[in-house]
């Protein structure tokens, strides 16, 4: 099997960083162990680290030392390439990558940036890297400043260049591409390449290209006065404050960095207050040019407010100064997760995902980690996408996972609330939704308020609900989200941040109902533990069941996780092991282990089984040395909530597994709960989750 891949370019900021990130992000799906690998470095390490082996590492965990990331700093490959050394050069990139090669599944190795002096032996370093590896290339080309025929024309040389030194090429990636030329440039290009030469198209993004203001402050150095927590502020496009204040509010645009002298406090006062307000756009930062500062009243007033955008003060004229702002190139930085999410996604959008793994990865690792079930779960959530109603739209979690939703394009989203509260909190968090795929509804001001009030008295007049009673249930955002998902204007609903568990499955188990043969509504957790994931249940919404209803946990449960890739092997836990213990506690699990046998014959199934003997195979062996479930349980069935609860939370506190869920089973259409303790990534794979159960 192809055990890595090089990706390669012949220019400066041609998008390298983007594939990088695109392809860690999509091997982790399919490998267990995935190394990074970049022979020549830009940056002194004594001085820097290099920011995209930083921004790799760091968003992807990847348990990789920084030393062992490349192998060369560019002035030193620099100085052997001029003492004829380019063979030692080369045997130290091998060594470093036969580490590579042995401790992992597969390596992404990222060919030089292209940047400062030295770029003339660049090229056929490169080249001589990749095929002394032995590894395929993908060439990525840059359309940016290029007319059509000279995007085409440097793609094909790149190519011939590559195949003349016998280096095999898997695919051209034609990048920040004009969207006017993006046609032409596939049309031209798949005519004249090899077939088995993949292609790939991304057009330009300006998101991607705008820098930071903390960028921003590196490329015109001056002095930060206020504002040092806003440095990651995006800079989407800038204007000079030379204008009186009616005229220049005019010019203000989302994101908008503003350049003025510093004695102009009307302007900067002015561009507070308009960031402030709900009716301009959000302002990502001022600078202040000409060596000037703000007079004294002025910094008063402004060392007295409790936030403040960014404010840099530089030596330079507004003219000098702007031109600079134009000339500062972005990068995608650890601290910049918006920018690498985008970068993830550009790639998934534009790139043959399957097309590329076929050529890449011909191997079937047994069992799935972490990395490969978020992977999959994301590529599921978009087979079919689905509209979820997250009911509280009051809670920031619940909002900062909204925007990471629909900037990932996963689902389409009702958020319950007063529009203009939810909108304010949006801007304040610094956050923006896209269009068209959400909308925010107060419930009793909604157009369904009348006819949803009308169900609910429908549905339970006969349990002693009148209309008024009717009307003030349906003002609570767990009946409204919960009917939107009854009447199908919602696929399934996410709620729990600050809501109780009894108070987010209440409306669903009096009209959603539970799935025919299903009598009981139960719940799970994916515990996604350092090197696999097992699935936990139930830990969150029954107390002590009986013998039947454990029995019927076990069952769903195990359907659960034949639904989301894991395959089913059932541990009935319990204080003892096989028939070594006595008592009613045992006995429970014994019957229920047995009316899982009964009932779904065709389940691994274990009982009584203590955790140890469930999940440590040498212990597993000892106990129930024929278990088919033993050593190796996917799926471990609590025999009360006391014991689940307390359990998942200590595996998860002790050992650092990130626990999804709970994810409800057993009910009609998806209704899920969170912990009021729950994180902006619990309400992003929360919502995952439930947009694949509404898929099932």
């Amino acid at each position: 099997m192809t055990k890595a891949v090089f990706i390669a370019t012949a220019e400066p900021y041609s998008g390298k960083s983007l594939v990088s990130l695109g392809l860690v992000n999509m091997l982790l799906g399919q490998a267990r162990k995935v190394g990074y690998f970049k022979p020549i470095i830009d940056y002194d390490p004594a001085q820097q680290r290099d920011p995209h082996i930083d921004t790799v590492l760091s968003h992807f965990k990847l348990p990789l030392s920084y030393a062992d990331t490349y192998a060369y700093t560019r002035p030193e490959a620099l100085r052997l390439m001029e003492a004829d050394a380019q063979g030692d050069l080369i045997d130290t990139v091998i060594h470093k990558f036969k580490q590579w090669e042995d401790n992992y599944d597969f390596t992404v190795v990222e060919g030089s940036d292209f940047l400062g002096a030295g770029t003339a032996f660049e090229f056929d370093a490169n080249v001589s890297i990749a095929k002394n590896l032995g590894v395929p290339v993908i060439l990525v080309v840059s359309g940016a400043d290029k007319s059509t025929a000279q995007m085409v024309s440097s793609a094909l040389t790149l190519l011939r260049n590559f195949e003349a030194r016998e280096v095999p090429v898997l695919m051209i990636m034609a990048n920040r591409i004009p969207p006017a030329q993006a046609d032409d440039v596939r049309e031209l290009l798949r005519s004249q390449l090899p077939a088995e030469v993949l292609l790939s198209v991304i057009p330009e993004d300006q998101d991607l290209s705008h820098p930071t203001m903390r960028e921003i402050h590196a490329g015109l150095g001056g002095k930060l006065l206020f504002g040092e927590a806003g440095l990651g502020n995006q800079v989407d496009n800038y204007v000079i404050g030379a204008m009186q204040v009616p005229n220049f509010l005019n010019y203000l645009k989302d994101n908008v960095l503003i350049v003025t002298p510093g004695d102009r406090g009307d302007i900067i006062i002015c561009a507070l207050q308009a960031n402030m307000s709900a009716s301009y756009p959000r302002v990502a930062g001022i600078v202040l040019s000409a060596g000037s500062e703000p007079d004294a009243p002025i910094v008063r007033l402004l060392e007295g407010l409790p936030s403040v955008v960014p404010i840099l003060a530089v030596g330079t004229g507004t003219f000098e100064t702007s031109t600079r702002i134009g000339a500062i190139r972005s990068r995608i930085t650890p601290d910049n997760p918006k920018k690498i999410q985008l970068a993830i996604s550009t790639f998934e959008r534009y790139v043959e995902i399957r097309a590329l793994e076929e050529k890449l990865v011909s191997f079937q690792p047994e069992g799935i980690t972490p990395h490969m079930f978020q992977y999959r779960l994301l590529q599921w959530a978009k087979r079919q996408r689905r509209h979820i109603v997250l009911p509280e739209g009051n809670d920031d979690r619940i909002l900062r996972a909204a925007a990471l939703l629909l900037h990932q394009d996963i689902v389409d989203l009702t958020i319950l609330g007063k529009p203009d509260e939810v909108l304010a909190s949006v801007k304040r968090l610094g956050l923006n939704f896209p269009a068209g795929h959400v909308r925010i509804l107060d419930p009793v001001n909604s157009e369904y308020y009348a006819d949803y009030v009308q169900t609910f008295y429908e549905l339970r007049k006969d349990k002693g609900v009148n209309e008024d009673m009717a009307r003030d249930l349906l003002r609570d955002v767990s009946y409204f989200g919960s009917m939107m998902v009854w009447k199908g204007h919602a696929d399934g609903m996410v709620s729990g941040a600050v809501h109780t568990t009894q108070h987010t499955i209440r409306p669903a188990l009096q009209f959603i109902k539970t799935k025919p043969g299903v009598s009981v509504v139960s719940s799970v957790f994916f515990m996604c533990l350092p090197d696999r994931v097992a699935v936990f249940g139930d830990c969150a919404v029954n107390p002590n069941p009986t013998a039947e209803q454990l029995a019927e946990i076990a069952i769903s449960s195990a359907e659960s996780s034949r639904a989301f890739g894991i395959e089913p092997r059932v541990a009935m836990l319990s204080y003892s092991s096989g028939t070594s213990g006595a008592g009613a506690d045992v006995d429970k699990v014994r019957q229920a282990t047995e009316l899982v046998r009964q009932k779904r014959p065709d389940l691994k199934v274990e009982g009584p089984i203590q955790y140890d003997a469930a999940v440590d195979p040498l212990v597993g062996r000892q106990k129930l040395p024929d278990s088919e479930v033993a050593g190796q349980a996917s799926v471990l069935i609590f025999p009360d909530l006391n014991t689940g609860n307390n359990t998942y939370k200590a595996v998860q506190r002790e050992t650092g597994a990130l626990a999804i869920g709970p994810v409800l089973q057993g009910l009609n259409k998806p209704v899920n709960d969170l912990s009021r303790g729950c994180t902006v990534d619990d309400v992003f794979n929360t919502v995952v989750i439930t947009a694949i159960q509404s898929q099932q």
